[in-house]
């Protein structure tokens, strides 16, 4: 039986797509196991899933001074000899790797006991982790047409971004009834992302009287940002698994930030979203960069983080609410791409199966 290591983490956007491989590894007939750190959230994720789990070092690889990249490095070089180690015990076919500062070492010791291995990049532009994997690795999937620009010729595949297949399974009946919404307003689902989004929150909870007046609001606020008290029509979650398809399905616009893993998601579920991207002064700006590309297509309306209010936000809901079905129109003329298969198909070609 061929082996597979799987490795990605720090969010959920570096996990989920790994997770919507695993039926198609399965089917192919992969024994699979995953690489990721003790405290990431993706030993969680990963566990749930029944996967063998195998912990490593690592540390964060920053752009910037820090006292922290001292430490961290050590973190690193152990997360490395960790990973030369698993690796010459378990002896995978095949590495794939979807990025975070969990997978280089990984990917380095790969290449080092010449183990092929394979990237995704989801973002329009390569983060740092991916970057330094890059001449380490045979071949590497992405998702936006604009980043094959970006990437080496002879190794670049556009594969789209892998989607989990449990998420067009949802129920719009069973997500009214979880959230205990029981009229017949439309729903707006807010999205802050795994880690949550403050600044999001703070916008949804100012102008939630005026959101109210027409919509159902069901609010994913990220872990410990739950708001104290309740409000007919009015919803929150710190954070959904399972829920999750549920929700979406009932959802008639997506508040959201601008990750790629939930972009695609949105655009596989042909869900209209107003999106408020990170910024550049908290991130490297790529959610401003996948943004755009989104509102380029016609699958969203990008609303700017700076100066946002309740007021504001609320405004804007009402009138994409108003527009929606052209972006919808628009998300069901994009081309089709089936990224699991596409990504399946990579692996398997590589290990010759």
């Amino acid at each position: 039986m061929k082996k597979i290591l799987l490795t990605g983490g720090g969010t959920a956007g570096h996990v989920t797509p790994n997770l919507a491989l695993i039926p198609g590894l399965k089917s192919a007939g992969f024994d699979i196991h995953y690489v990721g750190t003790r405290t990431g959230m993706e030993r969680g994720l990963v566990e749930k899933s029944g996967l063998p789990y195998h912990v490593i070092s690592a540390g964060k690889l920053r752009r910037y001074f820090d006292l922290k990249n001292f430490t961290d490095l050590f973190r690193i070089i152990i997360g490395f000899f960790q990973s030369i180690i698993l690796i010459l015990k378990l002896r995978p076919s095949v590495i794939f790797s979807k990025g975070g500062f969990v997978s280089c070492p990984v990917v380095w010791a790969s290449w080092l006991c010449r183990v092929p291995t394979v990237i995704h990049e989801s973002d329009l532009t390569p983060g740092l982790a991916n970057r330094l994997s890059m001449p380490f690795v045979k071949k590497i999937c992405f998702s936006f047409p604009e980043t094959e620009s970006r990437l080496p010729a002879a190794k670049r595949v556009r594969t789209g971004l892998p989607v989990r297949a449990e998420l067009f399974g949802g129920d719009a009946a069973m997500g009214r009834e979880l959230c205990g919404f029981d009229d017949g307003k439309p729903v707006i689902v807010v999205i802050g992302g795994s880690l949550g989004a403050s600044a999001v929150n703070e916008a949804v909870r100012g102008g939630l009287d005026k959101l109210l007046a027409d919509f159902n609001v069901c609010h994913i606020c990220g872990k410990g940002n739950k708001a104290p008290g309740g409000r007919r029509g009015y919803c929150q979650f710190e954070y959904v698994g399972a829920e999750l398809p549920d929700l979406f399905a009932m959802a008639d616009v997506v508040i959201s930030r601008a990750g790629a893993t939930t972009l695609f998601e949105l655009l596989a579920l042909c869900k209209p979203a107003l999106l408020i991207p990170l910024g550049t002064a908290a991130s490297r700006g790529d959610q401003v960069l996948n943004a755009e590309s989104f509102e380029k297509s016609g699958y969203c309306k990008v609303l700017s983080q700076d100066g946002l209010t309740g007021a504001i936000l609320a405004e804007s809901v009402k009138s994409f609410f108003d527009d929606r079905n052209k972006y919808v129109d628009a998300m069901k003329r994009a081309e089709s791409v089936k990224a699991v298969d596409s990504v399946l198909s990579v692996i398997t070609q590589l290990v010759g199966i």
